[in-house]
């Protein structure tokens, strides 16, 4: 790993000091901080510097105000046996054949309930996991194992143990429990995933969360956008690039044109009845194509005593995909250890700046 560190976002700023305000809401202490100094606490601890505009900041600054606000309104902080808070950890896993790990973190706090215990991590996304997903959540179970390294008496009561999920702009607690097959199971993934890290290559993928992401300058589907210095090719290819998007824009507009015209011709050729049209130009056909499927259950029945049926058989990637999310851990690694590669082709697409969408819907 290179250990490079992202520069923290917006996003990450004010994470982190909801997440010290907590800490100072929940520090034990004769008297709990009222709103207002919880509040005050917040306001100094603010970096506006992060934010693009004042319109950005202050709807930013006033999200994190009600989020306090609405914590204070229903929760006590007294009412709370805080174990600890924001509590670091480095546990070891694996062993001489599979080789020795280190895995750090944050506890965000640590109860003491009438059950047991309860950990919580604390959340300042807008969108919440299905439980299913908290269930499952691999954070919440390396939280666990930390715990269980630093009180290993209490693997006899794991039952006793609850790990959560706290939502603040919510106000929502998702809570879970996790067996010990679950735990074993966890250190088999991390050690099949740092194997296959250090055995592979990744590629970069893109997605939306690109967007905010802090490693784009070495990233290298970002890397054009950082370079400062071009040569007399990349100069010829600046133009082409610029010639490039301008075109697609006009094919984009034309096929949206062409696709409406297709839709008067062959309106007008159902209505007389016709299926060629003639002009000076030259001549438009319809045509009807038809695509087929099979009964899957009446092929088999044909097929499969003639023992071709396996033949005709074939791996569907888009429905496998789809039931991934819901196979067991151990399953799905092991699907995507039978990915193969079939075949590899390059195409361009293009993502229309914000700017210049802003300047053609103003035309």
């Amino acid at each position: 790993m290179d250990k490079i560190k992202e520069p923290k976002s917006k996003e990450a700023v004010f994470g982190t000091l909801i997440h010290s305000v907590l800490k100072y809401i929940h520090t034990p202490a004769l008297l709990a901080p009222t709103i207002d100094q919880a509040l005050d606490y917040f306001s100094k601890g603010w970096n506006s510097e992060v934010y693009e505009n004042e319109m950005e900041e202050r709807s930013a600054f006033s999200q994190g105000v009600t989020i306090i606000q609405n914590y204070l309104a229903h929760t006590k902080p007294n009412d709370y046996n805080i174990v600890n808070l924001e509590s670091r950890f480095a546990i070891e896993i694996g062993d001489e054949s599979t080789g020795k790990h280190i895995v750090s973190g944050i506890i965000d706090r640590i109860d003491k309930t009438e059950e047991g215990y309860e950990i919580i991590d604390y959340k300042t996304t807008r969108k919440m996991p299905s439980q299913d997903k908290v269930d499952n959540d691999i954070q919440l179970s390396i939280y666990l194992k930390a715990f269980l390294a630093r009180y290993p008496k209490e693997i006899d009561h794991l039952d006793k143990i609850t790990v959560s999920l706290y939502y603040v702009k919510h106000g929502v607690k998702l809570s879970s429990k996790r067996t010990q097959e679950q735990l074993d199971t966890l250190e088999k993934l991390f050690l099949e995933v740092i194997k296959s890290i250090e055995e592979e290559k990744f590629d970069p993928i893109l997605s939306p969360l690109c967007d905010w992401c802090g490693y784009q300058n070495i990233c290298p589907l970002w890397k054009h956008k950082f370079k400062e210095t071009h040569t007399i090719e990349s100069e010829d290819a600046e133009e082409a690039i610029s010639e490039y998007l301008k075109l697609k824009s006009v094919i984009g507009e034309e096929k949206q044109k062409l696709g409406k015209l297709q839709t008067r011709i062959l309106q007008y050729m159902e209505q007389e009845g016709v299926d060629r049209v003639f002009d000076d130009d030259g001549i438009i056909a319809k045509s009807l194509r038809k695509t087929y499927t099979y009964d899957a259950e009446k092929l088999r029945a044909l097929l499969e005593p003639l023992d071709k049926w396996e033949s005709v058989l074939k791996v569907d990637g888009i429905a496998l995909r789809n039931i991934l999310a819901v196979l067991p851990t151990e399953t799905r690694t092991e699907v995507e250890r039978a990915k193969v590669l079939d075949k590899e082709s390059t195409s361009l697409s293009v993502k229309k700046n914000k700017i210049e969408v802003d300047e053609e819907l103003s035309l």
